[in-house]
């Protein structure tokens, strides 16, 4: 069962989730808030597998406490979806870099936001390509002097990071593997290998820390 807590100030939105997520044999939702200051305190309570979190918020806007649940080690495990009313939200990257798996706009149909759910409750993060060029573009707008380097970096392979800059792209494993001509596991293999070395808490921040440390394929930039 995959346990979840929504937080939004819109009751409509509220309601509406609850009836979708307990209609489901494999979603439960364990709780709820109306700010982000009250959604922290009930995720540090119920500890769910995933958070449905609203960007704007009173009290503690989603961002603020999207920051507070990812910076908690007893909250690791959870997994953080941001809802939004546009998919190219002028907080995209802000909320990728404090630690969201992914994003689902508020009026995407049930089974795209079950789909989203269950995604991220298996470990895996929800990035469309538009979404990850939208990030791209907004950091190289930063210019040059604005990256830095992952700590870490030095650890991976020449073909761990060339990896991670596909997975810059928003490609999938089997996307990624049919460019490179590999097995889709051989690619699975070096993206959980720099997930490892680089701390990062998913593929989402996989994506960022890529884009950070000036990772990315011309194609993308």
């Amino acid at each position: 069962m995959i346990r979840v807590v929504v937080v939004d100030d819109q009751a409509l939105v509220r309601m509406g989730l609850r009836t979708l997520l307990d209609s489901e044999p494999d979603t439960q939702l364990v709780g709820e808030a109306d700010d982000g200051r009250a959604g922290v305190d009930t995720v540090r309570t119920l500890v769910p597998d995933v958070v449905l979190m609203d960007i704007r918020m009173p009290e503690l806007d989603g961002l603020a406490a999207l920051r507070e649940i990812t910076a908690d080690p007893a909250l690791s495990d959870v997994r953080v979806v941001m809802l939004t009313t546009f998919e190219l939200d002028e907080y995209v990257f802000e909320a990728l870099r404090g630690g969201a798996s992914g994003f689902v706009l508020k009026d995407a149909a049930p089974d795209e936001l079950l789909h989203a759910v269950r995604v991220v409750a298996d470990g895996a993060s929800l990035l469309s390509p538009s979404v990850t060029r939208r990030v791209i573009e907004q950091f190289s707008a930063r210019g040059a002097s604005s990256r830095t380097p992952h700590p870490q970096l030095e650890r991976l392979t020449e073909r761990e990071r060339e990896i991670m800059a596909w997975v810059a792209t928003g490609r999938s494993n089997d996307e990624i593997a049919a460019e490179l001509v590999v097995s889709p596991a051989t690619v699975r293999t070096h993206v959980g290998r720099a997930m490892v070395k680089l701390h990062a808490r998913d593929r989402a921040q996989l994506v960022v820390f890529a884009v950070q440390s000036g990772l990315i394929l011309p194609e993308s930039s």
